[in-house]
């Protein structure tokens, strides 16, 4: 940096805050770090007492704060996103939809293990909706050599940071297993939690349907509603490992992919995910746990968001959530702003 007078720092960037004091009145910046003095500041500055100022001493070879922050963002943003107003070398990004939120998490640490340079944002693999704050920016020093924003450059190559999938509308139905259900000698309370769930995301509910414990009578209905156009099944019942539960074993026979039976997560151990592919469409079919119907929060709350957003889950994944894959069932649920499910493969 340098010192000038300051009648001749017009078009110049402050290296220090330049603090206003008026007795009874305020104390506290009137220009900050990093601002660029216009003719419009001059009698202001000489107001506050500041004849000369010290001021960035500009070389081709480095960046202004500012300019370095927005090759940053444009490293993170894609559709559906926005920038906030830039200030002081940062610059949030912001959900423009409603989505799932997908991170590349080599490339955010890519960029932040370069130093003097940061992104922080929330979990990915979590819904977003339209305006949320999806991550901050800030580039650290007031300057920073251009060369480090172009080493930025290449370890975010080949696409943005972050992406919001939209939604999409989806046909679902739910089959309910097991006999004393089918009999009627318990009320079934699966399906109205199920649909519950569901509402949250652009639905269209096709039905449910109780079977008994016959392996082909699950399948016939799961392959039901397939014909039916069924673009997510949901079966809930029969997934424990006891002899008479046969709706894994239904599941498998019908020749879908299995992904996964059983996930490191609590409540929710015996999911089961599995793509059934039907006119190369591969469809969704999950076997629900019990404690879907009871607990509050479970594996489906971390699955269903990404199934609704056509983003295949795969087996890495699902393991990968073992680290805080355990709800401690608090008084006052606070999810998704909490550590459940914010394991990271």
């Amino acid at each position: 940096m340098k010192k000038i007078e300051t009648i001749h720092a017009v078009g110049h960037v402050l290296c220090h805050d330049v603090t206003q004091i008026i007795k009874d009145k305020t104390k506290g910046p009137v220009f900050r770090k990093g601002h660029i003095v216009t003719e419009e500041d001059i009698p202001v500055l000489l107001s506050v007492g500041k004849d000369h100022l010290y001021v960035w001493e500009k070389d081709e070879n480095m960046l202004h704060e500012n300019e370095a922050a927005e090759i940053l963002f444009d490293l993170c943003k894609s559709e559906g996103m926005k920038g906030s107003e830039i200030k002081e070398g940062k610059i949030e990004v912001l959900a423009d939809r409603d989505g799932l939120l997908k991170i590349d998490r080599k490339k955010l640490f890519r960029v932040n293990v370069l130093g003097e340079m940061m992104i922080a944002s929330r979990h990915g693999d979590f819904p977003v909706k339209k305006g949320d704050k999806i991550a901050g920016t800030r580039i650290i020093p007031l300057i920073i050599e251009k060369e480090k924003m172009e080493r930025a450059k290449e370890a975010a190559e080949g696409g943005p940071i972050f992406r919001i999938l939209p939604f999409h509308q989806k046909k679902a139905a739910v089959v309910t297993t097991g006999n004393e259900v089918f009999y009627g000698r318990i009320k079934d309370t699966f399906g109205p939690v199920v649909r519950e769930k569901l509402a949250e995301y652009p639905t269209e509910f096709l039905g449910q349907t109780l079977v008994d414990d016959q392996k082909e009578h699950i399948q016939e209905a799961i392959l039901h509603y397939i014909e039916e156009g069924a673009e997510l099944v949901l079966c809930t019942g029969g997934m424990s490992v006891d002899p008479d539960d046969c709706t894994p074993g239904a599941i498998a026979g019908l020749g879908a992919e299995v992904i996964s039976y059983g996930a490191p997560v609590l409540p929710g151990a015996m999911l089961l995910l599995a793509y059934y592919e039907k006119d190369g469409k591969k469809i969704p079919i999950v076997g629900l746990p019990g404690c879907v119907m009871y607990a509050k929060r479970t594996v489906f709350d971390l699955v269903l968001p990404r199934l609704m957003a056509d983003d295949p889950v795969t087996f890495e994944e699902l393991a990968g959530l073992g680290e805080g894959g355990l709800c401690l069932n608090c008084d006052r649920c606070t999810f998704p702003n909490c550590g459940f499910g914010k394991g990271v493969v």
